[in-house]
């Protein structure tokens, strides 16, 4: 075995540049193959028989269950016409049940919600694992939605119309197969659907290249078609833009993950918006069509930074004018994180320095205003809900040691209160928050946060988890993670959290700094970070542990294959690992704007230096990884940390290798799921770092 592994890796630095030698491992990419699921079930078996049988495993199991299960969560609200809809999961509902009560009730803090969908009677019935992926409504009614249901959590998802009045799906109406896509309704009688549609009818990313708008009552294939994207773009996608009484088709072809053409179908005929490809459409109120520039943007003589929120009078656009104004411009350590609108109010959720900020604006005599809502400080705050027919809006507030709180508040008159609160699972009074700066390879100051016990010695001996993630433009914030304080900080751990760059948390130019060509500066970043916890003896490299799922896989696998003398534990999670296959392996061609086209010789050149699952060398003393995804992942495919493993373990590196069988790309599907993979986790940790 060895022979030929050395073998195989002579041909492929010879052919480095080329995709066409035969990758050893390459039949771990059949995601239910025989021989793939036998690799599964045996290494599944060690690994559970291991880390199970660890002091720590069933304590961990049971306390995070209890979390997982408990019925003191928050039923976090998605508003609907007259009603709160909620998706909730316990003990008795190990699936799911979606579930709704009047807003009045819900407010009334002990609502009597009335059970739409029972997806565990659902799943007996049928004998299927399903998982709920959301609903969408008929506006304004809301007495129809169109219900996405995915069997065992992965993203391609089977739509079926239902009727809440009735709670049951409705009979002969629309019904659309599986597959990656969507829909939404127009009206009562017309969807507009993106989907496989049959041959030729989806992007090489796996999503859909058509946008038809279906008339009930006719078969799908005979939708009308309004819309093609490229075989070789992302895909496109339809849905209603609607700004008060009035709606708009909003038809958005995805060319990468961060650019996009942006259309009306009106009149019978597609209008496409002259915007920046690479702009974010956040909204339309008042008749202003809000736009999060993610490059600087000259028009009418005038220069828009990148990072700028502003509104274009939306009828005007559509005739091809554009009429700008400026939201806000945030300064270098502000960025915006969300934007959402009440009936009459824009809400903008800003990130100063890690730390949020809200902020109501509204739209008067063609300017707008703003004023801040004095929400809590220190801390993360998030739009967890909007109402279109009133000012009434939810946001949440947590940080480390403080859990989660939903507020009821009201954009018309900035008022709030506090509806509901996570009990504390653990006594955040025993520990302390600390922001630090970690200087990059190039100079650049990268923050990130300690949360520790007060009593904690700077000894160099603490067991330390670091996470980041680094990419996509995803901001990593305080928040507070019920298990991590159990089954980590309880148990004598520091915790982590860098904001490296390839991250959202100090606009766009913070992540541009990280794609492509750039990416090595994203493992700079956390490189840095590892050595200055190092530097002030926080931990050692004997102590410290590296956490990251799915993009924070890949940055987990690149830094124990480039500095494996800094992390005594790795826990690398649904991660991208073979970056020179990444592209042609489910939706891994839609990330091609992130990391480059490893088709390219150019492309390849600057990826392949980091590529995990070809930078892994014989004799180099790495630390025993944790592998952990899931067979229903259809986003990033298992055949990435199947690989790696098996890759490994044939050079003689021991490694652990944990795959849930369903789960999706979020891992798992119910709370046992959940509780098991956070003490398999944790068990790890806290056997390699203590």
């Amino acid at each position: 075995m060895k022979k030929f592994f050395m073998l195989s890796m002579l041909i492929s630095a010879i052919c480095f540049g080329s995709n066409a030698q035969e990758d050893p491992y390459k039949w771990l990419e059949e995601v239910e193959g025989d021989r793939a699921l036998e690799f599964v079930k045996k290494q599944n078996m060690i690994t559970e028989g291991r880390l199970a049988n660890q002091k720590a495993y069933q304590e961990i199991y049971a306390k995070s269950l209890e979390i997982y299960n408990s019925p003191d969560k928050i039923a976090y609200p998605t508003v609907n016409g007259d009603f709160i809809y909620n998706f909730w999961q316990d003990k008795e509902h190990v699936r799911g049940i979606w579930r709704r009560a009047s807003k009045q009730n819900y407010e009334s803090g002990s609502p009597d919600w009335e059970v739409l969908l029972d997806l565990d009677e659902m799943s007996k019935k049928d004998n299927a694992q399903w998982v709920f992926k959301g609903a969408s409504g008929l506006h304004p009614t809301y007495d129809l939605f169109l219900v996405n249901l995915s069997k065992g959590g992965g993203d391609a998802v089977e739509i079926r119309e239902f009727d809440v009045n009735r709670k049951a799906f409705v009979e002969g109406g629309f019904l659309i197969e599986e597959s990656k896509g969507g829909a939404s309704f127009l009206d009562r009688n017309t969807v507009i659907v993106s989907t496989d549609f049959g041959d030729n009818t989806m992007t090489t990313s796996g999503y859909p290249r058509q946008a038809r708008i279906w008339k009930r009552g006719t078969p799908v294939q005979a939708a009308k078609l309004v819309y093609e994207a490229e075989k070789t773009d992302m895909g496109s996608w339809g849905g209603q833009l609607r700004d008060g009484a009035e709606s708009y088709t909003l038809i958005t072809k995805y060319i990468t993950i961060f650019t996009s053409h942006t259309n009306i179908w009106i009149n019978d005929r597609l209008v496409k918006l002259d915007i920046p490809v690479d702009a974010a459409v956040s909204g339309l109120l008042n008749n202003q069509l809000v736009l999060n520039l993610k490059s600087d943007w000259k028009v009418n003589g005038m220069n828009y930074p990148q990072g700028t929120l502003v509104s274009l009078d939306f009828k005007e656009l559509i005739k091809g004018q554009k009429e700008i104004q400026v939201i806000l411009q945030p300064d270098a350590l502000t960025s915006v994180q969300e934007v959402s609108s009440t009936k009459s109010k824009l809400l903008v959720n800003l990130l100063t320095n890690v730390k949020s900020e809200l902020y109501i604006y509204s739209f008067d005599n063609g300017k707008w205003a703003s004023e801040k809502v004095d929400a809590p400080d220190f801390g993360t705050i998030g739009l967890a809900a909007t109402d279109e027919l009133s000012d009434e809006y939810y946001f949440t507030f947590t940080n480390f040691l403080t859990p989660t709180t939903l507020f009821i508040a009201n954009a018309g008159d900035n008022t709030f209160e506090a509806f509901k609160s996570l009990p504390a699972y653990f006594d955040g009074s025993k520990y302390q928050v600390q922001q630090f700066q970690a200087k990059s390879k190039d100079g650049t100051m990268v923050p990130y946060f300690v949360v520790s016990s007060k009593s904690t010695k700077l000894d160099g001996k603490n067991p330390t988890l670091l996470y980041a993630y680094g990419g996509f433009e995803v901001s990593e914030v305080p928040n507070y993670s019920a298990t991590t304080g159990t089954a980590w900080l309880e148990n004598g751990g520091v915790y982590v959290l860098a904001n490296i760059r390839g991250g959202g948390e100090f606009g766009p130019k913070w992540h541009q700094a990280g794609l492509k060509e750039k990416r090595q500066n994203v493992y700079d970043d956390f490189h840095a970070v590892a050595e200055d916890l190092i530097s002030r003896k926080i931990t050692s490299n004997k102590n410290l542990g590296i956490f990251g799922g799915s993009n924070g896989g890949l940055l987990v696998g690149v830094a124990f294959t480039q500095r494996p003398d800094l992390y005594q534990a790795v826990v690398c999670a649904v991660p991208l690992l073979d970056m020179q296959r990444y592209n042609q392996l489910l939706a891994g061609a839609s990330w091609m704007g992130e990391y480059g086209d490893p088709d390219k010789p150019e492309e390849w050149a600057f990826i392949k230096k980091y590529s995990p699952y070809h930078n892994l060398k014989e004799g180099v003393a790495y630390p025993e990884v944790y592998f952990f995804t899931s067979t229903k992942d259809d986003r990033v495919h298992p055949g990435h940390a199947r690989k790696m493993a098996a890759k490994m373990m044939d050079m003689g590196y021991p490694v652990l290798y944990y795959e849930n069988m369903e789960g999706g790309h979020a891992g798992s599907s119910t709370n046992e799921q959940r509780a098991k993979s956070t003490a398999l986790m944790f068990s790890y940790l806290l056997m390699k770092l203590r």
